[in-house]
């Protein structure tokens, strides 16, 4: 099982939608539930390192989405619930861009992350990187239709192999980028 079918159309995808949701139509209150589901993707990284990493993807979209004029997400550079996915689902429902398209460009993006990551980690080239890329891409429509048809009390993944290496590189003498 790929980390697509594991982590992203279990945990990722199906919590974006919902962050989406709870946006709504953008009447300038907060959502309560926009808070929750970021706090729960936060609670559900394995590692305190995967937890950094998602802390400043989010923050980090959050700072770019306030200097473009969204001003919920000046309020959201600095909380300690901050997440991409929920960043990510904000702009998608202030620009009107429709959840299935969201999704999936979320999804792309974060493949596209990976492949990058493993390019640099693993003497692949840019041309293998592409290929893998591509057929990675390639499972992305079918991750969505899943992700946002799962049920609620069915949202978690298991990744132990992810953990375990996390868990190993976040306490490691020597690191080669920051994850």
């Amino acid at each position: 099982m790929s980390l697509i079918d594991a982590q992203l159309a279990s945990l990722d995808l199906p919590i974006l939608a919902r962050l989406y949701d709870a946006w709504g139509d953008g009447d300038g209150a907060e959502p309560p539930a926009v808070a929750t589901w970021s706090a729960y993707l936060l609670a559900s990284r394995p590692t305190s390192e995967l937890q950094a990493e998602e802390r400043h993807l989010g923050g980090a979209l959050a700072r770019v989405l306030a200097g473009l004029g969204l001003p919920e997400a000046g309020a959201w550079m600095t909380r300690p619930e901050v997440t991409y996915a929920a960043m990510f689902s904000l702009a998608a429902r202030r620009w009107s861009v429709p959840l299935t398209a969201a999704a999936q460009g979320f999804a792309f993006a974060w493949t596209e992350a990976q492949t990058s990551a493993a390019v640099r980690l693993v003497p692949l080239g840019q041309s293998a990187g592409q290929r893998i890329l591509a057929a990675a891409g390639a499972t992305i429509p079918a991750a969505v239709v899943r992700a946002l048809a799962l049920p609620a009390e069915e949202i978690g993944a298991s990744a132990p192999r992810l953990a375990l290496a996390s868990a190993w590189h976040e306490t490691q003498y020597s690191r080669l980028f920051r994850s």
